[in-house]
């Protein structure tokens, strides 16, 4: 079974700071980016996609400078501006509900999801995101849909048909469309090409 990724943490305990975390994609870089705070003598709180509690234990701010040194070295960024923190906040969460979504019917509705999990209109953050990264939410999230396709293909367990209801498509038509738009080939023409293939792409690489 997938593990359940929850995109967002509560508001911190006493003492606790959140930082908040870019190209933290999957549940690799929850436990990497939990040990190397440890390694920094931090006391570590709840570590989600995108964000993580730290705490010094003297009721002091941590030393920013050394927490952005160790994550540059595993490969992610501490972000410090509130603005590329709100744009990481709804890659990670989008991620997090396409790529390790809950257990239950599946959420379609990516707004209003996005809505509740960040608390902004939407239109300020269709607005940012797009301002920001030079594409659409809605253009995002087909691109990690199709990423997630190409998963499921490679697993080798599931019809088309299942990977798209899967994936909330109307249709395995619909999905077809849009995975030939972003890959260039039909899910029938990338699941002939082999498991791992090469023209996979890294969810590292799309945000």
């Amino acid at each position: 079974m997938e593990p359940t990724i929850t995109p967002t943490a509560p508001v911190p305990g006493p003492g606790f700071y959140r930082l908040r975390i870019k190209n933290m994609v999957c549940p690799q870089c929850i436990r990497a980016v939990r040990e190397d705070m440890a390694a920094l003598g931090l006391h570590v709180g709840q570590v989600v996609l995108g964000e993580a509690e730290v705490a010094t234990g003297t009721g002091t701010e941590p030393d920013y400078t050394a927490i952005e040194a160790a994550l540059q070295t595993a490969g992610f960024e501490l972000l410090l501006d509130p603005r590329a923190q709100l744009v990481d906040r709804i890659k990670t969460a989008l991620i997090g509900l396409i790529h390790y979504p809950p257990p239950g019917p599946r959420r379609l509705n990516y707004s209003d999801y996005l809505v509740e999990q960040l608390g902004r209109d939407y239109h300020y953050l269709s607005h940012l995101f797009s301002a920001s990264e030079g594409l659409t939410i809605e253009k995002f999230i087909i691109r990690q849909k199709v990423e997630r396709a190409k998963e499921l293909i490679d697993y080798g367990e599931l019809t088309m048909t299942d990977v798209a209801q899967q994936l909330g498509y109307s249709s395995p038509a619909h999905l077809s469309r849009q995975f030939r738009q972003i890959t260039g080939l039909t899910p029938t023409e990338f699941q002939q090409l082999g498991p791992a293939s090469a023209a996979r792409r890294s969810l590292d690489a799309l945000v």
